[in-house]
């Protein structure tokens, strides 16, 4: 009799373990804007304050000494330094969110297409992201000889070798009327968008892109920090011409699925936001509808058992 109602209990304890949700905290990582540092105020409260709203461990991820290398180290060596400290993170490794602010936003990107062997990204918020490029390059207000140099070139001279290894945003600087030269000399977003001939796309970079679960691109809509501001949403001024901004359904990018972003969009796993206010400037309402949600705990259904052996059920 003693033994049966054990076994009973037994029987009992598994079947509810098989309908119970898990919660699973997954930690996630902040790639800052140019010209900061993760332990600045700004981004040691923004990091404390999604950690606080979401209930999961955030870390704010340093490159360098991040005021100056944010500027002066070029984007490809950022997002490999970016790589290998999350590989080495035992906090995600098995798998971690990121929230990217402007210029973090491209490091983040080339954290999901380029790191290999790196622990899974599952979700990914971008705000004010440059990720169609920038028309216009930001004033560099550090002190210096390269500073005093980038804010003083000319678009002619921002795709040659010694510019594109030596400031960060030359990367990104796409100027409309000279894509050729674009295309030619830059070095980090041509490649990070796939924005190369049909035969010449990184499959890889896409598969690893469109693997996330969900993406959220807020635009700030009095944003004059990236032009245009529509480049957060993949948006960018036609070839050739500075007048309007093609929006991002009417991009080469997006209806010829260069990066996935097309796919991610009809699977229902891409949301695009605009807030009101200056670049960066987020209400604290905001981040609570649109950002803590891809940070929250994950909740999933623990494996149902079968009933003899115990073992996970298959669908």
């Amino acid at each position: 009799m003693e033994k049966g109602l054990k076994r009973s209990c037994v029987m009992m304890v598994v079947a509810f373990l098989a309908m119970v949700h898990v919660s699973v905290s997954v930690p996630f990582i902040i790639l800052h804007e140019i010209g900061t540092q993760c332990s600045d105020a700004t981004n040691a409260n923004f990091t404390q304050l999604l950690t606080n709203l979401s209930g999961s461990p955030g870390f704010c991820l340093e490159i360098g000494n991040g005021i100056s290398d944010s500027w002066l180290m070029p984007l490809t060596r950022q997002a490999e330094i970016a790589c290998e400290k999350v590989k080495q993170m035992e906090e995600l490794s098995q798998g971690y969110s990121i929230v990217g602010r402007a210029q973090g936003n491209l490091v983040a990107r080339g954290l999901i297409e380029f790191c290999d062997d790196g622990p899974p990204v599952h979700n990914y918020v971008s705000l004010a992201g440059p990720h169609a490029g920038i028309a216009v390059l930001p004033r560099c207000t550090r002190s210096g000889l390269l500073c005093d140099v980038a804010n003083g070139l000319g678009n002619e001279t921002v795709y040659s070798d010694f510019v594109q290894d030596n400031l960060a945003p030359s990367g990104y600087f796409k100027d409309p009327k000279n894509v050729t030269e674009y295309l030619k000399g830059c070095k980090y977003l041509p490649k990070l968008n796939n924005e190369r001939p049909a035969d010449q796309r990184n499959q890889t970079y896409k598969d690893r892109f469109t693997s996330l679960q969900k993406l959220v691109f807020v635009l700030f809509q009095n944003d004059t920090v990236i032009v245009p501001k529509e480049s957060s949403w993949f948006g960018f001024y036609p070839d050739g011409d500075f007048t309007h901004v093609l929006p991002v359904s009417q991009t080469k990018l997006y209806i010829e699925d260069w990066i996935g972003l097309k796919a991610l969009a009809l699977a229902r796993k891409v949301q695009l936001v605009i807030v009101p206010g200056a670049h960066l400037i987020i209400a604290d309402e905001d981040l609570v509808n649109y950002v803590v949600p891809l940070l929250e705990d994950q909740v999933s259904a623990a494996p149902r058992l079968n009933r003899k052996t115990k073992e996970p059920l298959h669908p």
